[in-house]
């Protein structure tokens, strides 16, 4: 596939995967919302508000898949795609200061001690917890599976960001259930239990998406299997060098091999266009190859 064509693919995947999760979102919040408001349950509407950071954070994706997918300029020579993981930094932030405020609300209605103040959520806001956990949990493989299809960081950091509204649906339903049975301080101690696990999701995202910022070299198996490629190719007597680092969701290399000394410099220039054709065609993530040619050591 061109790469024009690849790359268009791969924003039309990303835009579509986040206007579903936007759209189910949308819904999702606004149903915790009323559940939560009108069963009482402070879990539930702690829930909903996970939720809605989720349509900020789909939005975030689209922009940030959007400016990747913009060709390179006499600006951005290398292209855009670390945009992308601004993106998920953002998102990172968001959930991140979206758990602390769950959080905050929650531990002030566990360390005040008043608990017979505390309302006792009603049926319905089990019931929203148990459609939000299996909505939530649905949305989680969808996004991921195209994710993984595309390897988007931004997509990827929205699907855990689904399965952390999930795992958050868990707690809210066992501190709803919880409070029904006579402990009303579990609704709060279920906020909590949101806010960990949002928390965790926001320096999972945020890890990833600065280990791409990095210049972070790619993994063993894939160096290996790149410099295998190269000594296929008729002509190469060896690799002198390769340093690999990754942009994005793009690989970078630059190779060193090696010629016989005596060959001219148009042969040696065709030895390096092999190389260079066969590691792009091989290697689909790979955006940028430079190929310098060493002679050969003398026996």
């Amino acid at each position: 596939m061109p790469a024009n064509a690849a790359e268009k693919e791969y924003e039309q995947i990303a835009t579509h995967v986040s206007l579903v999760s936007i759209a189910w979102n949308l819904i999702l919040s606004v149903c915790k919302l009323l559940a939560g408001i009108f069963a009482h349950s402070g879990a539930m509407i702690s829930d909903a508000v996970h939720s809605a950071s989720d349509v900020f954070s789909s939005v975030v994706v689209i922009i940030g898949v959007k400016i990747a997918s913009q060709k390179s300029d006499k600006e951005h020579p290398y292209g855009h795609e670390r945009m992308e993981c601004v993106a998920a930094i953002i998102l990172s932030t968001v959930l991140f200061i979206t758990g602390l405020c769950i959080g905050w609300d929650a531990c002030k209605n566990i360390f005040s001690g008043a608990y017979e103040h505390l309302a006792i959520p009603g049926v319905l806001a089990l019931a929203a917890a148990i459609v939000s956990i299996v909505t939530k949990e649905a949305m989680f493989w969808y996004t991921r599976a195209y994710a993984r299809k595309i390897d988007s960081g931004a997509l990827m950091a929205d699907a855990w960001h689904h399965r952390s509204d999930s795992l958050s649906s868990v707690g809210a339903l066992i501190g709803i259930a919880g409070a029904r049975l006579g402990f009303p301080v579990l609704d709060s101690v279920a906020s909590l239990v949101i806010c960990i696990f949002i928390v965790k999701a926001s320096y999972d995202i945020f890890m990833d998406a600065i280990d791409k910022m990095v210049d972070r070299a790619c993994d063993e198996t894939t160096e290996e299997s790149i410099r295998d490629c190269a000594l296929s190719i008729s002509g190469v007597e060896g690799i002198d060098m390769l340093m690999t680092r990754v942009f994005a969701n793009k690989i970078y290399v630059d190779i060193e091999i090696c010629a016989d000394g005596n060959k001219t410099l148009r042969e040696s220039h065709r030895i390096a266009e092999a190389v260079h054709d066969a590691i792009e065609q091989h290697f689909p993530k790979v955006k940028h190859i430079m190929v310098h040619v060493n002679p050969a050591p003398r026996l």
